[in-house]
């Protein structure tokens, strides 16, 4: 590894709580693969963004810098589903990170998404699949959940092969399954195994 302390980044948004507990269910994975997991989150936006939250919560995980970011050695990242895409928080915090870019400081690094819905077709894979599309046009590398994990073959609600995911109802009141649950620690265990072995790739010409 490049860094002394290497980390995969946890970064989502969490409307009702349910993202979040999928974030810390692949954080789980993360750290059980012998990788620290750093877990962060962005701010809300508003429609006339006038003024700024301040740079540390007052409760919660704190919000993600570009040096969070620019230092990890993979990426998990989950959004609630927005009308088929993630949320207007996170795209914000992704539309700025063109310095990173053009630096090409995320490059062959490994990521992963993870969403959450309020109901069984609320759009869940079409927000995974676009979630995809600034990281890749980052040059990073998508990780994904293979038909392996048993809980990918038993679950009725939540968990796809693009990510791992919930279902929470319509009043975002139902906890997340064993299933969902398994699998989002099953995705963090595969995205810091791929981020070791990245880090060890001869990337040269």
């Amino acid at each position: 590894m490049s860094q002394a302390n290497p980390y995969v980044l946890v970064l989502y948004y969490s409307n009702y709580g349910t993202t979040k507990t999928l974030a810390y269910a692949i954080a789980q994975g993360i750290e059980e693969a012998g990788m620290t997991a750093r877990i962060r989150t962005v701010p809300t936006v508003a429609p006339e963004t006038t003024s700024s939250k301040p740079a540390i919560p007052d409760e919660g995980d704190l919000y993600c810098t570009m040096d969070d970011l620019k230092d990890c050695s993979g990426l998990a990242l989950g959004s609630p589903t927005h009308f088929g895409n993630m949320a207007a928080p996170m795209k914000y915090f992704w539309d700025n990170t063109v310095t990173l870019w053009l630096a090409g400081n995320l490059q062959n690094k490994p990521a992963s998404v993870f969403t959450a819905t309020g109901s069984m077709h609320g759009g869940q894979e079409s927000t995974l699949l676009t979630m995809m599309l600034p990281l890749m046009h980052h040059g990073m590398i998508i990780v994904g959940v293979p038909y392996a994990e048993p809980a990918l073959n038993r679950t009725h609600r939540g968990g796809t092969p693009y990510g791992a995911s919930h279902v929470s109802g319509a009043l975002h009141d139902q906890p997340v399954s064993d299933d969902e649950r398994e699998l989002g620690i099953a995705q963090g265990r595969r995205l810091a195994i791929s981020a070791r072995a990245l880090a060890q790739a001869n990337w040269q010409r």
